[in-house]
Formats: structure tokens, C-alpha cells, sequence
């Protein structure tokens, strides 16, 4: 986002894609217009093209309510971005916001004219799932936010040993994500494992290296785990029976079944995605 300050030097103002003018020497967005068109897609465009609206919404369908796991749900939004769009949400009647003041405390939910937008958002999903280039799909994923998902949301606490057990991901991107490696400790009877980015000192059970295009491809339902382990994009080592088991104690997205999916092996495959 560039602007141009009084001194002439260059500042953060506004993404490329918004229009821009000069006034009073410098460089402001133009303040976002109605598109004019008497066309219920152009109006519902209107509510829900903001930047970070969708995925709002589809991390309250998730389940997030507070506004930290919302945030590190979404994951390169700012606090006070998110801020205003819950704002904005909440103005559209797209979301409710609940305070408990003997708790302290602050839910976001979903109002019924945003559950309604399910099924148009499924559409969207299934039609990216098919028609979107696989390595184009996959390949900006932030790391972080994809393991804070897998944390909350892709490992089936019943398929793992009745002990504690330790999983250490390492993603050989390069460039390297800022935190390149991550532990997922998982303990009998919690609903979810503990995330951690530097070493919580206990044994590990399962080593998995891999790239973001890799797992996330795994998860989203565009490559498999042996296939994976084939084009050396993905190595497991340690606990035999993990290994194994991976296809079972790591789930899928919801959309990864669908028919007619683009995989990674669709067209030519670089010889190493990592890069």
C-alpha cells in the first residue's frame, strides 16, 4: 500500500488495486463507490467484497467466537482491521456481538441472514476446488495459520496412542516461513493438542517434513499422503505405526472429497514444490 507523503518519500496508504488521487500533496484511496448496477450479484458483492469478510465468516463457521482465535484463524489480519470488519459485519446484520460483563467476556456469532450464505459459499469452494491450478491454490498459504487449523481442527485426538505423543512438523520452504518448525503434543482425554513453535524438551514420536504446498495439498484433498511420500515432498520417521496411521489421525477439509478436484499431479509437476 503506497502513498506519497509531504517530503516526497513513500508511505502505506492504500493496496495497488484501489484507485488513487492527488490532493493536497499527497496520495489518498478513492473512497470505495456502489457499483450502480440493478443486479442482485453486484449488491451482494457490495456487503461482502471487503478484504477479509469471507474469511471472517468462514472462520465463524468454524466454530471461532473470540476475537483472538478469530484473528489467528484468519491469519495475516491486523487487530485493528479485524476490529473494524466486525464492525462492519455487525452494522450489515451478518453477525452478533455478545458480552457477558460478569465473565468479561466477548462472543462473535453469526446472525441467520449469514447462515443463509452457506450454501453460496459451499458453490464457491467447490467450484476453487476444481477449477483453481492446485500449486496456484496452495502455494501462499501462511504456515502459521495452517498450523494453528491443523491444532484446532485436522488431527483426531481418538486415532492417536492413549499416551502422550508428539508429532514435530519441519517445512523445508524456500524462502523458510518465519517459524519453519512446529510441535504438536497431544495429551489423553484434552479435545485438541498443544501447538508449539520452539521445543517443549519431551521425546517425539513422529517426525514429518514437508513443504506448505505438500500438506496442505494432503488437507485440502488435491494429493495423498503416499503419493506425497513418493515425489519426496513429504518424509516420515519415527513411530511406525504414526506413519501408518496418518491418513487417519490427520483429516481432511470438508471439501476434500468432492468430485472432479485439480490435484498436484495434474499437468506438470515440478520436481521439487519446495522451491
Amino acid at each position: 500500500m503506497l502513498g506519497l507523503t509531504d517530503s516526497g518519500s513513500v508511505s502505506e496508504l492504500a493496496p495497488p488495486s484501489v484507485d488513487l488521487y492527488f490532493h493536497r500533496g499527497r496520495i489518498w484511496p478513492v473512497p470505495q463507490r456502489p457499483y450502480g448496477l440493478l443486479c442482485p450479484i453486484s449488491r451482494a458483492c457490495e456487503v461482502l467484497e471487503p478484504r477479509w469478510t469471507i474469511q471472517i465468516l468462514t472462520e465463524l463457521w468454524a466454530g471461532s467466537t473470540r476475537f483472538n482465535d478469530i484473528r489467528r484463524g484468519v491469519g495475516y489480519i491486523s487487530s485493528g482491521l479485524l476490529s473494524k470488519r466486525l464492525k462492519e459485519l455487525e452494522a450489515a446484520g451478518l453477525i452478533e456481538r455478545l458480552e457477558d460483563r460478569a465473565a468479561g467476556t466477548v462472543d462473535y456469532v453469526r446472525t441467520e441472514k449469514a447462515i443463509l450464505l452457506e450454501p453460496a459459499l459451499n458453490a464457491l469452494a467447490e467450484w476453487a476446488q476444481c477449477n483453481i491450478d492446485a500449486d496456484l491454490a496452495l502455494r501462499d498459504t501462511n504456515v502459521s495459520t495452517l498450523m494453528w487449523n491443523v491444532r484446532r481442527r485436522k488431527i483426531n485426538m481418538l486415532e492417536l496412542p492413549n499416551r502422550r505423543t508428539v508429532i514435530r512438523f519441519h517445512f523445508n520452504d524456500d524462502p523458510p516461513p518465519d517459524y519453519p518448525t512446529y510441535w504438536l503434543v497431544a495429551q489423553p482425554g484434552s479435545p485438541e493438542p498443544e501447538l508449539c513453535t520452539t521445543d517443549p524438551g519431551v521425546d517425539v514420536d513422529l517426525f514429518v517434513e514437508t513443504c506448505v504446498v505438500s500438506l496442505g495439498g494432503i488437507l485440502t484433498g488435491r494429493a495423498s499422503i503416499d503419493r506425497e511420500i513418493q515425489q519426496g515432498a513429504l518424509f516420515l520417521s519415527g513411530n511406525a505405526g504414526l506413519a501408518r496411521t496418518m491418513h487417519r489421525w490427520l483429516r481432511g477439509s470438508s471439501y476434500a472429497a468432492i468430485a472432479g478436484i485439480a490435484t498436484l499431479y495434474q499437468g506438470s509437476v515440478l520436481p521439487n514444490r519446495s522451491q
